[in-house]
């Protein structure tokens, strides 16, 4: 099945990449041109666009962003390379109702990952950020799934994919970063801003109360 990308369907994926990517920038979010983003045109067959590898994230320039189909697969002609974990945004499109993809890598995200990754998961509860994931209930948690930071970058797509939790959109990844999506760009901006929040957070108390118990 083919799909023909329009003009204008291309330049608004463009901005919208473009538009998040700087603004995620300049908040520290994609040191040394690390993470990705994608934005979904289409769902059968699956076309999405995806942020370029090895690009600056704080620049704007006609290379920025290309549209791959559900392997990853340029469905244009082009010489650009897109980003190396494009096959765990075409999971996560494939799986839930995703229509944005963000993929962050930070301190505070790394440190979580890292200390709740025996758990497999990691528990929050009583944050009132938690209803920024549309999560409206009393005494509400969510539990976000982390995965191993395999370095056959195959496995780690087959296994962050596999640890969806429909009811969270995220998954993280020890020690290397978060992908958190949306319905549509606003709301995954939302909700990877939400997270960032609740991770630094935890990080602070677990800080401090080790920081209590010395002295």
């Amino acid at each position: 099945m083919s799909y023909t990308i329009y003009q204008e369907e291309k330049q608004r994926a463009v901005h919208i990449l473009n538009d998040i990517k700087v603004k995620l920038y300049h908040r520290g979010w994609f040191p040394a041109t690390s993470g990705n983003l994608s934005y979904k045109l289409h769902d059968e067959p699956l076309i999405f666009a995806v942020t370029t590898s090895g690009k600056d994230k704080g620049t704007v320039t006609h290379e920025d962003v290309m549209f791959v189909d559900k392997d990853g697969k340029p469905v244009e002609a082009t010489k650009m390379k897109p980003s190396a974990e494009v096959k765990i945004h075409s999971g996560i499109y494939q799986k839930t109702d995703a229509g944005c993809v963000i993929h962050i890598h930070t301190p505070n995200n790394n440190f979580i990952s890292s200390v709740y990754f025996e758990d497999g998961k990691v528990y929050i509860k009583d944050m009132e950020m938690i209803k920024a994931l549309d999560i409206w209930k009393e005494d509400a948690y969510i539990e976000i799934p982390v995965v191993e930071n395999y370095f056959n970058l195959e496995k780690l797509a087959e296994e962050s994919v596999k640890a969806i939790n429909p009811d969270v959109p995220a998954v993280l990844i020890k020690n290397h970063g978060i992908y958190a999506w949306g319905r549509d760009e606003f709301e995954a901006k939302r909700h990877i801003e939400a997270f960032e929040f609740m991770f630094e957070y935890m990080k602070n108390m677990i800080i401090f109360k080790q920081t209590k118990n010395i002295f």
